[in-house]
């Protein structure tokens, strides 16, 4: 299907959710969706097509998946909001607080390709630094030249050891939301073992394990357990 179609297409949908026709309007945006076609507008659109149609988990799933795309877009973090707001689970997030919290939110700064670049670019300094050191004839230049030169250095192993950080945290960063109505958290990844808690549709999770067909999940509170993988949808799936 090409562009001209899938643009046609969401237009059409547009009109049929502006219409109240949101069934409709949700095969619409599903069908470009499926021609492999992501946006955040398009997650945007099918998660408020789900959330007229009070269906939980899929709305907060994909505007979770728009907020991917689009971290600190105002109307999908305003409606996302709203969603949440029918989820059942009420977790209370646990803030992370000294030396860590300072390192995470300096490495959230920028995205490791960023933190990659810096670290290039102050290498190339280092380098322009240390030539006009090696060659220049003049000692209050030289001097100059020198600390200029390591300070770059030591600037560029910085911003590669913050890439390496920002790598790590998104590799790590593994978020899923449930889509069972209720779904029985076990202590271990079998069906035998004890229930730890219950979790119910739309609550977010990070996924820190697998096992068969057996995933470890962490709550925002701290909280683990085991999750089939049938009650829950990645949200990096793409």
């Amino acid at each position: 299907m090409s562009f001209a179609q899938n643009k046609t297409i969401f237009e059409q949908a547009n009109a049929l959710y502006n219409d109240g026709n949101y069934t409709e309007a949700l095969n619409k945006y599903t069908s470009i969706l499926e021609q492999n076609e992501h946006s955040a507008e398009l997650y945007f659109n099918i998660a408020n097509a789900h959330y007229k149609l009070n269906n939980v988990a899929p709305s907060i799933y994909y505007y979770e998946k728009a907020l991917l795309l689009k971290p600190n877009d105002k109307e999908i973090l305003n409606n996302i909001a709203y969603a949440r707001n029918m989820t059942i689970d009420a977790i209370e997030i646990v803030p992370e607080v000294g030396f860590s919290r300072l390192i995470k939110n300096a490495t959230n700064t920028m995205v490791f390709d960023n933190w990659a670049k810096v670290s290039v670019v102050l290498v190339i300094f280092f380098v322009l630094l240390f030539l006009m050191y090696y060659f220049s004839q003049s000692t209050s230049k030289k001097r100059l030249a020198f600390i200029t030169s390591v300070s770059s250095l030591i600037l560029a192993f910085i911003a590669l050891a913050f890439a390496f950080n920002s790598y790590g945290l998104e590799q790590k960063n593994q978020p899923a939301i449930v889509f069972a109505q209720e779904s029985q958290i076990k202590s271990e990844p079998n069906l035998r073992s004890t229930e730890s808690f219950k979790l119910h549709e739309g609550t977010k999770v990070q996924v820190i394990d697998t096992v068969s067909n057996w995933k470890k999940i962490k709550l925002a509170d701290g909280k683990t357990g085991w999750v089939s993988n049938d009650d829950i949808k990645m949200l990096k799936d793409f």
